[in-house]
């Protein structure tokens, strides 16, 4: 497949194009109309604009270095969002990929609609699955979530409901398609006070990302810096249709005070989970080195 360039983390300011008038020579006793229209003073670029020219020079410099590194290892993509400014950088955003179980955050995002829409909390039963399918990315609390929830019909609903459009759940949910563009879509939902998830919801939801077993809180964690938080849920899978060879995927959030990106890696077709994980990691360290956020 080609390698298609990144999005360019765009953003336009507006420029102020009032001109000021130029004083006259000192001792010059001439009134504006005699002298003629004053020059426009020369104006720059707004601060908006720099900022935009910026994000997208640092887009194109990640551009060049995930296409060196694409070359070199099996076929990845990534994506970013960025909280705080809005702005979105996607390497091969709409490639689809086979989730592993990366599909268990939207699981979980169902059931937390599902329950809202009955004006309900969720059960004991409900929760003690969801903790288990989080957490220690349990397969049996998974499928008994899925089959409670309606199957994959249920499952995609609630992905239309999320603005997911380039997902598609499989009956046999670790085979579900989807991009990046979409995980990190996902990821912005589960925390956007104006979208479907409720304020309880959305608390459920960041505890149990941000509580993962710590041997599952490899991939998107490697890209955060000491004293920043974290969510994660990663996925991983040997597939047999491909020689076994691995399906490898992590999405997740990096916060502080001065930093809110939603970030997805999904890819396949490695020798090894090591190498594969090592493959993701490096592919989210690029995206900061390189977007500075």
């Amino acid at each position: 497949m080609g390698v298609l360039g990144g999005a360019g983390l765009v953003g336009l300011g507006m420029r102020d194009d009032s001109g000021g008038g130029g004083l006259p020579s000192a001792g010059a006793f001439r009134d504006q109309a005699a002298a003629g229209p004053a020059s426009p003073a020369p104006t720059g670029p707004s601060p908006e604009e720099l900022a935009a020219q910026q994000r997208a020079e640092r887009s194109k410099a990640l551009d060049t270095a995930l296409q060196k590194f694409a070359a070199t290892v099996p076929e990845f993509s990534v994506a970013v969002l960025d909280k705080k400014t809005g702005a979105k950088y996607s390497f091969r955003g709409t490639e689809k990929y086979e989730t592993a179980s990366v599909v268990k955050v939207q699981v979980l995002a169902c059931l937390l609609l599902t329950a809202q829409d009955n004006d309900r909390d969720l059960s004991s039963t409900e929760l003690a699955l969801a903790k288990r399918m989080i957490r220690l990315s349990d397969n049996d609390a998974t499928t008994s979530l899925f089959a409670r929830l309606g199957k994959a019909p249920a499952i995609n609903k609630c992905n239309e409901r999320l603005g997911l459009t380039q997902t598609t759940v499989n009956g046999a949910w670790g085979l579900t398609r989807t991009t990046v563009d979409d995980q990190v879509r996902l990821l912005a939902q589960l925390v956007d006070a104006k979208g479907p998830l409720d304020e309880d919801s959305r608390e459920l939801a960041h505890t149990l990302m941000s509580t993962v077993d710590d041997e599952q809180d490899w991939g998107v964690p490697a890209a955060a810096l000491a004293g920043e938080d974290f969510t994660v849920k990663n996925g991983w899978l040997p597939r047999s249709t491909e020689s076994n060879r691995w399906i490898i995927n992590s999405v997740g959030r990096i916060t502080d005070d001065d930093t809110d990106v939603s970030i997805a890696v999904l890819s396949h077709g490695h020798a090894s989970m090591s190498g594969g994980i090592n493959v993701v990691e490096k592919a989210a360290k690029l995206t900061r080195q390189y977007l500075k956020y």
